[in-house]
C-alpha cells in the first residue's frame, strides 16, 4: 500500500515543485525518505518529521494493519518557523533551478505556511489517531466477509471510554482492567488521589456495561456527618426524626437496578460501614426508622483516595467490608505518573474552555514546559482550573505565556523565585521539560555549594532520585563524593 493522504500544502514553492518533472520527483523522494524510515524501524509508532527537498517539514504517521506496515499519512509543505533573508534566498535559488522562466519568486517567502512546536505536536496526535482509526475501519472491514465480529468488537472497546483522556502507558492498563469489568456485577474499587477522575472512570464502567440504561447515583461519603448520610444512603420514614414530615426513598433504593457510586467510602464511620456490608452481602437495607427490610440489586462502585488496606490495620475500616468492596481493584495514576498525557490534556482543555472571541491557540513553550514539570498534587481537576484560569486571563493573546501561570505553579517549578529558565523552543513537550529539568538541577548544585540533599528538597524530590537524575544529564563530573558533600545538610 502506498502513502496515503498526500494532499500538498497550498504555497507557492510547493505548487511550483509539483508543477515541474523534476520538482515532482524531488519531492516524491523527499516522501520516500520518511516511507523508509519507517519501514527499516517497525518499532516506531509514533510521528516522525523530516525535512524535504526545500527544506519544509513532512510530519508522517506510520499505518498498521494486522501489525503490518502499510504505510503512512503525512501533512508537508510548511517551516516550523518564519524564514529569514539568508534562508529566503536559499529557497529561492533551490526553486529556480525547476520554476518555469517567467515565474515571479521575489515574495516566495512570505507564502511559506509556518507551524510552530505546539501546533506540530497537535499535528501529530491527530496524524497518529486518524492511522489509528483508519485501522480500525480496515480491521473492521476485512472480517465482514467472514462474518466474524470480533473486530468490531474490538473497535467498539477502543471508543467507549472516549470520555477518558490519555494514552500512555499507564492509562492504557486502566483501560484494558476497564474493559474486563464493565460487563461483570462485581463490586470495583477504584483508587487514586484526588482529582484523578475516579467518577469519571466509574460513570465509564456505567455506561459500558448491562446496566447502562438503569439509574447511575453518586453520592459522597464525606459530604454528611452520619445521620444524615445514613438518611441519604437508605432512606427514613415518617416521624424517624425531627422534620421527617414524610417517608424518603434512600438512594440505594433510587440506584435499585443500576449502579451506585460511592466516593471516598474510606470517610464512612464505623455504623454505616455495618450497614453498608449487609447492603453488599444481602442485599437489603433497614431505612432510618423502619421495621421492614427493603431489598435492592445494585452494582456498588467505591472510590478512595485513602489506603484502605492501612485504616484496616488502624481499625479504622472494617476488614470484612474492605475484601468486600475490594473484588476488583482500579489503580489511577497521578498525573505526574502519566506526564505524557499532558499535551493531549491541555488540548482537550483548551478546546473545551475555549470562548467565543477569545484569540489563545495555546500555551507558550515556556508555558508547557513549566506545566509540564510541575508535580500537580491536584492532578486533572487542578490542570483543567488551571487552563480555565489561563483562557480568562490571556484569551486575547495568541499563546498564552508562562508570565500568567499560578505562582504556585512557577514558584514550585523554579524555588525561590529565581530567573525564568527558558527551554527550547520547539520540539516535543518531553524534550522542553528534560531541558528545564536539566537547566534547574544544574543551577540548583551551583546555588547549594553541590548539596545534593538540600538540592532534593527544594525541588520536592528524594535524594537517591536526584542522584539519578544528576547522572542521567551527565552533570555528575566534578561533583564531591556523598560523603563530602559541601554546605549545610
Amino acid at each position: 500500500m502506498a502513502a496515503r493522504g498526500h494532499h500538498p500544502s497550498p504555497n507557492a514553492p510547493c505548487r511550483l515543485a509539483l508543477a515541474s518533472k523534476e520538482g515532482l520527483r524531488r519531492c516524491v523522494q523527499s516522501v520516500r525518505v520518511l516511507n523508509e524510515k519507517f519501514k527499516a524501524n517497525k518499532k516506531v509508532r509514533r510521528s516522525l518529521v523530516h525535512d524535504c527537498h526545500l527544506n519544509f517539514s513532512i510530519v508522517g504517521a506510520p499505518l498498521y494493519i494486522a501489525n503490518e506496515y502499510e504505510g503512512f499519512l503525512f501533512v508537508e509543505g510548511f517551516a516550523r518557523q518564519p524564514l529569514d533573508a539568508r534562508e529566503a534566498e536559499v529557497l529561492v535559488a533551490k526553486v529556480r533551478q525547476f520554476a518555469p522562466p517567467h515565474a515571479d519568486l521575489d515574495r516566495l517567502a512570505e507564502q511559506v505556511p509556518v507551524i510552530d512546536g505546539a501546533d506540530l505536536s497537535k499535528l501529530s496526535d491527530l496524524l497518529e489517531r486518524a492511522a489509528g482509526e483508519i485501522a480500525d475501519h480496515e480491521a473492521v472491514a476485512s472480517q465482514q466477509d467472514t462474518n466474524v465480529p470480533a473486530a468490531a468488537d474490538a473497535l467498539n472497546e477502543r471508543s467507549r471510554f472516549e470520555k477518558i483522556i490519555g494514552r500512555s502507558g499507564p492509562m492504557m492498563e486502566v483501560f484494558r482492567l476497564m474493559e474486563k469489568v464493565a460487563n461483570s456485577d462485581s463490586t470495583v474499587l477504584i483508587n487514586g488521589e484526588s482529582g484523578t477522575g475516579k467518577e469519571l472512570v466509574a460513570r465509564a464502567i456505567h455506561h459500558s456495561g448491562p446496566r447502562a440504561e438503569q439509574p447511575f447515583v453518586v453520592q459522597n461519603c464525606s459530604a454528611f456527618n452520619d445521620n444524615l448520610l445514613e438518611s441519604a444512603l437508605f432512606g427514613h420514614t415518617r416521624g424517624a426524626f425531627t422534620g421527617a414530615l414524610r417517608d424518603k426513598k434512600g438512594l440505594f433504593e433510587v440506584a435499585d437496578g443500576g449502579t451506585f457510586f460511592l466516593d471516598e467510602v474510606g470517610d464512612m464511620s464505623a455504623a454505616l460501614q455495618v450497614k453498608l456490608l449487609r447492603v453488599l452481602q444481602e442485599g437489603t437495607f433497614l431505612p432510618v426508622g423502619g421495621t421492614q427490610l427493603k431489598e435492592v440489586n445494585v452494582r456498588v462502585i467505591a472510590a478512595t483516595h485513602k489506603d484502605l488496606g492501612e485504616l484496616v490495620k488502624r481499625g479504622e475500616f472494617r476488614e470484612d467490608l474492605f475484601y468486600r468492596i475490594n473484588v476488583i481493584r482500579v489503580q489511577l495514576p497521578p498525573l505526574r505518573e502519566r506526564r505524557d498525557d499532558m499535551p493531549v490534556l491541555i488540548d482537550h482543555f483548551l478546546r473545551k474552555h475555549h470562548r467565543e472571541g477569545q484569540r489563545a491557540r495555546g500555551l507558550a513553550p515556556e508555558a508547557l514546559a513549566i506545566l509540564g514539570a510541575y508535580a500537580w498534587p491536584g492532578n486533572i481537576r487542578e490542570l483543567e482550573n488551571e487552563i480555565e484560569r489561563l483562557l480568562v486571563l490571556g484569551g486575547e493573546l495568541e499563546f498564552i505565556p508562562a508570565e500568567l501561570l499560578s505562582s504556585r505553579i512557577r514558584d514550585a517549578v523554579i524555588p525561590g523565585g529565581g530567573p525564568f529558565i527558558s527551554p527550547r523552543a520547539h520540539g516535543k513537550l518531553h524534550e522542553a521539560v528534560e531541558a528545564l529539568e536539566r537547566e534547574m538541577i544544574q543551577q540548583g548544585l551551583l546555588r547549594t555549594r553541590y548539596n545534593k540533599s538540600r538540592l532534593a528538597r527544594e525541588l520536592g524530590i528524594s535524594r537517591s532520585n536526584l542522584i539519578l537524575k544528576i547522572s542521567r544529564y551527565g552533570l555528575d563530573k566534578g561533583l564531591p563524593d556523598d560523603e563530602a558533600e559541601m554546605g549545610d545538610a
